[in-house]
């Protein structure tokens, strides 16, 4: 508590010298809330603010927050609750995904003072303003009468080698288990022109690599009747010093021979596909109301690997969601066991309410859940290793982010992360690799002469 109270000190000596107001953010949840908070920090920096740490004293605490899971909406409240014992006096600022479903529980939190949801985020330096300490108020829209795609740009972020870009908001997939639909409302898609125009500012101020991301960064374009995701990538790789693009999770459906073709012709683009399963088993996919079944997925992954042999292709699966057997799960292990990914991220199936699957009956036991977590977890990390123990010998390029201790770390295009030794910061290089061994999650290697 004594740390507590000196920073508040020392902050509260800064702002009686320079008469600025502070600010401190978190971020909860996905890459497209931290580009929003990294957007926001730039306007309350711009209308004289100084940001400060989430963990120091601070005249305003803004938290982005994420309802994803029932998990992610306690977290959202323990975060809020610390920001009165920091300084009691703050303007604490609730925004994002769990304030634009549930704006009225979460104003009901006494650290509370400023709800909004997932839009008007361009307007939060005024909303403060207009906020004291002992206000209650709530500014939420009614998030699915929403058709326009809300700008908001950045002109530097915390990693300066990458870049993440918001390209799209919303979804109109409506899986029975999700509720981000209901927290992002449908599918608005940013102009091109503004696109490229935030890109080229990044790479004027020295970024190598930015990631295209949204809520369903496939939809792009669907609303405008014009562009789709291939064509944004194509006018980016156009940008003189742009030397690598990713995209953000994409489903099968949008992998075709037409986009990959298209995509294999750009030098710049990052062969790591982050391809949405959930269920290796046809019939909870069609519970779960996805748009695919395992064979589309399956042949996905092979028009992948054939136009990149080396390929990165990562998953999310969910396991015990409501009525999945032990021949379901079985069917899934197996699937997974035959596609190889190079990783797969295991989520325990988590009810939310408002949602269809959460009024499905036969639920998975939170015991045999984690069970079958375990046996998929541990299936994908024998697969990650054996997509590494492939790379033995190789040399890639690799773009480098951080120096620690005689070390530089980076990701390879299809962002396998990697090690070496060195004498200098090789942060925001890209250098040639020589890839000697695989150690827990990263591959060391070697630099190559110049």
């Amino acid at each position: 508590m004594s740390n507590i109270v000196d920073r508040r000190n020392a902050v509260t000596q800064q702002n009686a010298d320079t008469k600025a107001r502070t600010v401190a953010t978190l971020t909860l949840g996905c890459k497209v809330n931290q580009y929003e908070t990294e957007a926001m920090e730039e306007l309350f920096v711009a209308q004289g603010y100084s940001l400060t740490d989430f963990e120091d004293f601070a005249d305003v605490y803004v938290i982005n927050t994420c309802t994803v899971t029932a998990m992610s909406d306690k977290k959202s409240r323990q975060m809020i609750r610390r920001t009165r014992k920091l300084n009691p006096d703050a303007v604490v600022a609730v925004i994002g995904c769990y304030s634009q479903k549930a704006p009225e529980e979460v104003l009901k939190i006494e650290e509370v003072n400023l709800v909004m949801g997932t839009t008007g985020k361009n307007n939060i330096v005024k909303e403060v303003a207009r906020t004291s300490s002992r206000d209650k108020r709530i500014v939420v829209d009614d998030i699915m009468k929403l058709r326009d795609f809300e700008e908001m740009s950045i002109s530097s972020a915390g990693d300066h080698t990458r870049a993440f870009v918001k390209i799209q908001d919303g979804c109109d997939r409506f899986c029975t288990y999700c509720i981000i639909p209901y927290a992002r409302g449908p599918v608005r898609s940013r102009q091109m022109d503004s696109i490229v125009r935030e890109v080229t500012s990044l790479v004027g101020n020295g970024y190598r690599e930015v990631v295209l991301t949204g809520i369903h960064v496939a939809s792009y374009g669907k609303d405008l009747k014009q562009g789709s995701l291939i064509d944004v990538i194509e006018r980016l790789c156009k940008i003189e010093g742009l030397e690598r693009i990713r995209t953000s999770s994409v489903e099968p459906t949008i992998i075709t021979e037409d986009f990959l073709k298209r995509l294999s012709s750009l030098p710049q683009f990052c062969p790591h596909f982050h391809l949405s399963l959930q269920s290796g088993c046809d019939s909870v996919l069609k519970r779960m109301n996805r748009r695919y079944d395992t064979g589309q997925y399956r042949e996905a992954v092979d028009k992948i690997r054939r136009y990149y042999p080396k390929a990165a292709i990562t998953t999310d699966v969910i396991v015990g969601f409501p009525g999945e057997t032990a021949e379901e799960f079985e069917t899934t292990r197996r699937y997974l066991q035959e596609i190889k990914l190079f990783e797969m991220h295991i989520f325990p199936y988590s009810p939310r309410e408002g949602t269809v699957a959460a009024k499905m009956k036969d639920a998975v036991t939170k015991d045999e859940k984690q069970r079958r977590s375990k046996i998929l977890i541990e299936l994908g990390e024998e697969h990650r290793r054996e997509f590494m123990d492939s790379h033995i010998g190789d040399e890639v390029e690799v773009l480098f982010e951080t120096f620690e201790e005689g070390y530089c770390y980076g990701h390879t295009v299809n962002y396998i992360k990697v090690r070496v030794e060195s004498k200098r910061d090789l942060s925001n290089e890209i250098r040639r690799i020589h890839l000697e061994s695989v150690q827990e999650d990263r591959m060391e290697g070697r630099l190559k002469e110049d």
